[in-house]
């Protein structure tokens, strides 16, 4: 009699599988999204679901974690060794993931900002308004400031010296100093030239000194400056979840866009940062801002001639085929979705 109801219990137990599929699957732990980001507020991450109503599924079919990584080198490391799903990287360090760590399996998924679009903001390389450089070719023997070598400005001032017939080996000296101290290099003379980006580029006490000699656009064109990947297999498992994420990602990166929550987004991103609000409000997510793709689609014409230019330049040793290394159906559904209402 026992065996004839563990029987029956194991029949009905299936039989209610099958009739309703979606028991087992809403019993299944929501799938784990851990998204390493490094600066705020260029990147959302760590605020983006202050206002919880606006991420309808998280914690449902997906588990959101942002992850603070310091630099790209140590973002391809965390996400070759699975410590995060979804990496933010510049079109300078993705050729190197792919080609130097291996990951030929990584995908290009989503846009996060781009640089040079026209009537939003570009990169600017500087000058002090004294020190009679006019052009280009008055940079020859000059001793000129970039964050690093194979960093996006160190590629758009290379880029520039070749497109003025200067080689940037040979007829100049490019040293490391980080952006916040562009500024002191630059009024103390030990560079001629220096790169600036938001906020620095809007220091009153750089901008009364100096000018901008050329920018990031008049060197490179459009960039795709930062972008999201994720690992192939990463995708196809979880593509359901993702875009789930990606749909509340995205709701909520618009809010925070939005001109009519500018104040309490900018107290949001200040109570993160430290900052006071005023600190972000003359360019943050405006026209003196990067350029935020409204449907998380990155150009990926521009990702791939700003990797054709650093073949040119030496600084990479093949060329890469972006839109073979790209998947862009998540967050094309996820628009979608958004889009509908």
């Amino acid at each position: 009699m026992r065996k004839r109801v563990r029987v029956l219990t194991l029949t009905v137990a299936l039989a209610f599988q099958v009739a309703c599929p979606t028991a087992h699957a809403a019993e299944a732990a929501p799938t784990p999204v851990r998204l390493g980001w490094s600066v705020m507020p260029g990147e959302l991450a760590p605020v983006i679901f202050t206002k919880p109503e606006l991420a309808h599924h998280m914690d449902k079919s997906y588990a959101f974690q942002a992850v603070r990584i310091a630099n790209s080198p140590q973002m391809i490391t965390a996400l070759a060794a699975g410590e995060i799903d979804i990496a933010a990287l510049a079109f300078s360090s993705f050729p190197l993931a792919v080609q130097n760590a291996g990951m030929t399996d990584l995908r290009v998924i989503a846009d996060e900002s781009q640089d040079g679009v026209p009537g939003y903001y570009t990169d600017e390389f500087k000058v002090r308004n004294d020190s009679g450089i006019t052009t280009v070719e008055d940079l020859k023997q000059k001793v000129l400031a970039s964050t690093g070598f194979g960093a996006a400005s160190d590629i758009a001032l290379r880029a520039m010296l070749v497109k003025h017939k200067l080689d940037p080996t040979k007829d100049v000296t490019i040293v490391q100093i980080a952006y916040p101290n562009m500024k002191a290099v630059l009024n103390e003379r030990k560079a001629e030239l220096v790169a600036a980006i938001p906020p620095y580029a809007f220091d009153t006490e750089l901008k009364s000194f100096s000018h901008t000699l050329f920018t990031g656009r008049e060197a490179m064109g459009q960039t795709q400056k930062i972008f999201w990947v994720a690992r192939s297999g990463y995708l196809d498992k979880n593509r359901a979840a993702l875009v789930d994420f990606m749909e509340d990602f995205m709701r909520a990166q618009r809010w925070f866009m939005s001109e009519a929550n500018r104040a309490e987004a900018l107290k949001i991103v200040s109570a993160f940062t430290k900052q006071p609000p005023e600190f972000y409000a003359g360019y943050v997510w405006g026209k003196l801002d990067y350029y935020r793709d409204p449907r998380g689609l990155p150009n990926l014409d521009a990702l791939q001639h700003s990797i054709d230019v650093q073949v040119e330049l030496g600084i990479l040793k093949a060329k890469l085929d972006v839109k073979a290394l790209s998947d862009l159906s998540i967050v094309t559904e996820a628009a979608a979705r958004l889009d509908k209402g």
